[in-house]
């Protein structure tokens, strides 16, 4: 199995201004990120993006760093019901997008399928998606005890390489598109997973759809583990 790529996404001091011109809708009163400020994170974020060890170690790595930063961690049995309120949130606000929500033990799973997420080929972000995204941000900035796990994946359509690179260029901006919209950047995570971890036969052209996809898994802020 080939060698995946994690990216943990810090803010650079030049990235600061970007992700906190926001705007407020006047009907919905909810802050909204212009699509010029978001192409300004795209860039800062990209450059600021290094890499580092990848699955339990990075998100180790993070637990420690938002502990640091005075984000307490959850104690024993919280975790599971802070991850159940979470959960309810998420289902509400998903309901009828096409972001399936499954539950594994303390996380939560969103698996975002290739007919919202991206076109053929494309690492950018149709314009449908945004809505999935904030609705997903709004929730991780209510719930900030949780890890945030972005994770690409392709079909076996292709040179392996290109869909490693690909895959990868998409979790990235999903992962740099929530931070725009205030998640934490410490929080975050994106990794490119090719063509190695199919959900489905690539025999088919239904089972390749199914496999084009990004999974957000989200996972409790604890001491350890």
């Amino acid at each position: 199995m080939k060698k995946t790529t994690t990216f943990i996404l810090l803010i650079l001091v030049t990235g600061l201004p970007a992700v906190q011109s926001c705007t407020t809708d006047p009907y919905t009163r909810e802050r909204q990120t212009s699509r010029t400020v978001w192409g300004s994170v795209i860039g800062g974020a990209a450059g600021a993006a290094a890499g580092a060890a990848t699955g339990r170690d990075s998100e180790s790595r993070r637990k420690r760093a938002l502990i640091g930063l005075g984000i307490g961690a959850l104690a024993g049995g919280t975790a599971g019901a802070y991850m159940d309120r979470q959960e309810i949130l998420l289902r509400q606000r998903l309901e009828a997008t096409g972001v399936s929500v499954t539950r594994i033990d303390d996380r939560i799973i969103l698996n975002m399928p290739s007919s919202i997420t991206f076109e053929t080929d494309s690492a950018e972000l149709r314009p449908q998606f945004y809505d999935v995204l904030n609705s997903v941000s709004q929730v991780l900035e209510e719930y900030e005890k949780t890890l945030v796990n972005v994770a690409g994946h392709t079909d076996s359509t292709g040179a392996a390489s290109y869909n490693q690179t690909l895959s990868e260029k998409r979790a990235r901006n999903v992962a740099q598109y929530l931070i725009a919209q205030g998640v934490n950047p410490t929080r975050v995570a994106a990794e490119g997973m090719g063509e190695n971890q199919p959900v489905a036969s690539n025999q088919t052209p239904e089972g390749r759809q199914a496999n084009r996809r990004v999974e957000i898994t989200l996972a409790p802020l604890t001491e350890t583990g």
